[in-house]
């Protein structure tokens, strides 16, 4: 496939894929999920981590409004089957997929954008970064697995207050609240994504896929069941 809304190289064993839509505040259409999932498949397989940014001056306004909106004018929104959704399969593949993923965040984080913020595994954000949920006050509800990694972040009570006020969250208040683990100086920003990338690559690849795909799934069960899940993958190796 030919990436016209994203960019993607491998350097240092790192996939670094560019959100490429400047001129629409890099806004998340259907034709970007499909490019996303070709480059992400591609990541799995070319590298040992993976790095999502954005091109221009934010990382990700969100949903593509218009597009949405000429949808739902078609009647495609009526009568399109109910297949899962397809952001909710392609954010899964960064979230519990082969390798880890950072993601190095600035100027707005909003809506969609936060949701795929929020399946990668370390987020690094400058200072120049917001961070909001505006589905609550244009009709509409959260599509793209925030209310189940989001909430998870967050805690139920700060995602419910972003999405029945709008507020939004600086830089240092999402780290206050863990949503992201890095702040930089903007200039620093991809330098320093990119360093925390290659660090986890000189992991062992079953190492990183245990940490991203075991853990999530141990802190949805019951504590034996944890102990359980957690005693099989530490002897995964010796079987």
């Amino acid at each position: 496939m030919k990436f016209d809304l994203i960019t993607y190289r491998v350097e240092d064993d790192v996939a670094i894929l560019g959100l490429n839509r400047p001129d629409k505040r890099n806004a998340i259409n259907d034709a970007m999920v499909d490019e996303m999932r070709e480059a992400i498949g591609r990541a799995g397989k070319e590298a040992a981590c993976g790095l999502i940014h954005g091109h221009g001056s934010n990382f990700s306004a969100g949903l593509d409004l218009a597009e949405m909106l000429g949808k739902m004018q078609s009647g495609y929104m009526e009568t399109r089957r109910h297949n899962r959704h397809h952001w909710h399969e392609v954010f899964d593949m960064i979230d519990r997929g082969p390798i880890p993923f950072v993601s190095a965040l600035h100027g707005p984080v909003v809506g969609g954008g936060l949701e795929l913020a929020s399946a990668t595994h370390i987020r690094v954000a400058d200072t120049t970064a917001i961070f909001g949920l505006p589905e609550g006050q244009r009709g509409i509800f959260v599509g793209g697995g925030g209310s189940v990694r989001i909430q998870r972040i967050l805690h139920n009570t700060v995602m419910v207050d972003m999405m029945l006020t709008g507020r939004l969250l600086n830089v240092h208040e999402a780290e206050r609240l863990n949503l992201v683990r890095y702040v930089t100086e903007p200039a620093d920003l991809m330098t320093k994504a990119k360093e925390i990338a290659v660090r986890i690559t000189k992991n062992t690849a079953l190492t990183n896929w245990k940490i991203t795909n075991v853990l999530s799934r141990v802190n949805d069960l019951s504590h034996d069941d944890g102990l359980f899940l957690e005693y099989l993958s530490s002897n995964m190796a010796r079987a």
